[in-house]
């Protein structure tokens, strides 16, 4: 019976994602074919998130393939933990392709079809936003029911998504080196939001390469380590770029500066500061969480560990 059970779990688990990887195919298919088939396909915000589409709809595709064809055991790494970090990612990209087109563009065409395939677009873009977040929720759920495991399912896992996304973003609006070059302070914060990437990138792959195990330490108390070290340069980091921005005293620019009205295609140069400053308090708050989880963790099974090396002695005695 519990054979059986198990079976049909498997069974719907598998009919259930292939679902949901249909309906994200047809949803960022029909987002990024709108906004191209009127000629609304201009601008910067409107080329990130058009690429963002074309981006998911063709991983999503190949994924597809794969799963149809039976070759995820080919592959040198852990097949789920490469399908939950990609829809993470995506679901993340979706969301804020949805939030950053309409608020650039819808508002400045005028009604007619333009606007209308642009208001279709990011409908369709919040649909895919909500399939690959379902994808993400599904794979947690059967992690609790045992059929799946998965790094990225986990409070830790995400939460390292989520950092290496927001940095992401911030290096989206630190593109233009005029930002930063002119103080070694924003010079330094730059070189923070790098070595902090590439510190979660890194745990996240060795986990996606099941590296984690060849580590002279246990792979938590590692994270414990790199996270506490983001921590602090983040530290650094929200109290140096507002001061050296926004100050006058350091050469900032306390207030906004007045930007060209119309089709807006590109933020003015204090937004940039400013949507900068903002991410980094964000991504600091989400490495303070994910320090605290990671803390209780590595000393919960320190503590475990302590108890069940104590039986022994207090047996003998």
């Amino acid at each position: 019976m519990i054979t059986m059970c198990s079976s049909s779990g498997l069974l719907s688990a598998i009919l259930l994602g292939y679902f949901l990887r249909l309906l994200q195919l047809l949803s960022t298919c029909l987002a990024f074919s709108l906004v191209a088939s009127v000629g609304t396909w201009m601008g910067a915000v409107s080329n990130w998130s058009v690429f963002i589409w074309c981006f998911c709809f063709l991983v999503t595709l190949i994924i597809l393939i794969i799963e149809f064809c039976g070759l995820q055991s080919r592959f040198p790494f852990s097949w789920y933990n490469f399908l939950i970090t990609y829809a993470c990612y995506a679901a993340l990209l979706c969301i804020s392709a949805s939030i950053v087109y309409p608020i650039t563009y819808i508002w400045f065409f005028p009604h007619g079809r333009s606007q209308d395939h642009a208001i279709a677009a990011t409908a369709f873009s919040c649909i895919a936003s909500v399939a690959y977040a379902s994808e993400v929720a599904w794979a947690r759920t059967w992690v609790w029911l045992g059929v799946i495991t998965g790094y990225m399912v986990t409070v830790p896992g995400l939460l390292k998504g989520l950092e290496t996304f927001v940095a992401g973003v911030i290096f989206a609006f630190i593109i233009d080196s005029h930002l930063y070059m002119h103080q070694p302070a924003l010079v330094w914060c730059v070189a923070v939001y790098s070595i902090c990437f590439l510190l979660a990138a890194s745990a996240l792959l060795l986990n996606w390469c099941d590296c984690d195990n060849r580590l002279p330490i246990a792979f938590p108390t590692f994270l414990l380590g790199l996270t506490l070290l983001s921590v602090l340069l983040y530290t650094s980091a929200l109290v140096l770029w507002p001061l050296y921005q926004f100050d006058e005293q350091f050469g900032g620019q306390p207030k906004r500066s007045s930007c060209n009205d119309g089709l807006i295609y590109s933020l003015c140069t204090w937004d940039q500061q400013l949507a900068v400053a903002i991410l980094t308090a964000i991504n600091l708050l989400i490495y303070v969480v994910d320090l605290v989880f990671l803390a209780h963790m590595v000393f919960s099974r320190t503590e475990d560990q302590l108890r069940g090396s104590q039986f022994p002695l207090l047996y003998k005695s």
